[in-house]
């Protein structure tokens, strides 16, 4: 595959996952871009706007192992990553696998698990792999989280730790469809997810990513990704700034974003692309403290101030 072929292959999925959720292709696309990247997926929206349809919809497209766990406060971190049970029968005990173990996994209002049962994910989504009783088990290949949360209902939840923030690629919403988009979900079946078939295979979108990872960047972009960082650590806003896990994944996904434009290089409109969705999350802002263009937080509105004053000249 060259990167026209990927170029295509994103196109595809991304129409098949609409076909689904209308209306929302550029939230599609970020998540395609993100997972293609390598990187995991934290939806901040109102219930019922599509964020489980979109789990189940990538999932299909890839023709990937999907699992949904349902995050309560009495969920436990073994019904994560699962367990060993003893075998009467064999005299042994033996493993019984989380829902984790999958392609896709749902984290469906992940901020309402005990902060004990948020912690067993963040091995899975660092290293690709599950300890339970000293022995360490690799996930399948190709492996995403993709966590929800809901954002006007704080009752009984549990913020989200920053280390946990941290290892999320990138953060997003969906919002509500226009008119035209909410028409055509009234047009479609009951159950969508169900009418999708895949559009690319698994082998073939592990072969994406080992194409995105191989995108390259320019001394030129990774100066500049590294001063879009550094900046964020400096904003007299910002109590804290973007860790050096942020540069890489921010990088990460400017690479697939360049992939899926076709292009077997990044350019620093591609960091400019993504640097909200990546940065935004992983950086906190002075209590009190605002900054010009603020909509969409103080956070968010720091990256963008910080990628309007950063010029691409100063990072060669």
């Amino acid at each position: 595959m060259d990167y026209y072929g990927f170029a295509e292959a994103v196109e595809r999925i991304v129409d098949n996952v609409e076909r689904a959720v209308a209306g929302k292709r550029e939230g599609v696309s970020l998540a395609v871009v993100a997972l293609l990247a390598g990187g995991h997926v934290l939806i901040e929206d109102v219930p019922g706007v599509g964020k489980t349809l979109l789990a189940k919809s990538l999932a299909r497209s890839i023709r990937g192992e999907f699992r949904r766990i349902q995050f309560t406060p009495d969920l436990l971190p073994a019904d994560v990553t699962g367990t060993n049970v003893y075998n009467q029968g064999e005299g042994a005990f033996e493993f019984w696998a989380g829902p984790v173990f999958a392609n896709i996994v749902l984290a469906d209002e992940i901020n309402r698990a005990s902060p004990k049962t948020q912690s067993a994910l963040l091995e899975a989504m660092e290293e690709a792999s599950v300890t339970v009783d000293g022995v360490t088990r690799r996930l399948s290949e190709p492996f995403g989280v993709i966590g929800t949360q809901n954002p006007v209902e704080h009752e009984g939840t549990y913020p989200l730790p920053h280390a946990e923030l941290d290892r999320f690629m990138v953060k997003m919403s969906l919002g509500y469809p226009d008119e035209e988009a909410e028409l055509d979900l009234l047009r479609l079946s009951a159950d969508p997810v169900g009418d999708l078939g895949p559009v690319v295979g698994l082998a073939e979108f592990l072969e994406m990513r080992r194409l995105a990872e191989e995108v390259y960047a320019s001394e030129a972009v990774l100066r500049y990704v590294v001063s879009v960082i550094n900046a964020t650590r400096e904003h007299e806003a910002v109590y804290l700034g973007a860790s050096p896990r942020a540069s890489r994944m921010l990088l990460a996904a400017a690479r697939a974003y360049a992939a899926s434009r076709g292009r077997s290089y990044c350019i620093p409109d591609d960091v400019k692309a993504l640097a909200p969705h990546v940065l935004a999350h992983r950086i906190i802002a002075v209590p009190g403290r605002s900054s010009n263009g603020s909509g969409g937080g103080r956070a968010g509105g720091v990256v963008r101030e910080i990628l309007s004053s950063v010029p691409v000249s100063e990072a060669v």
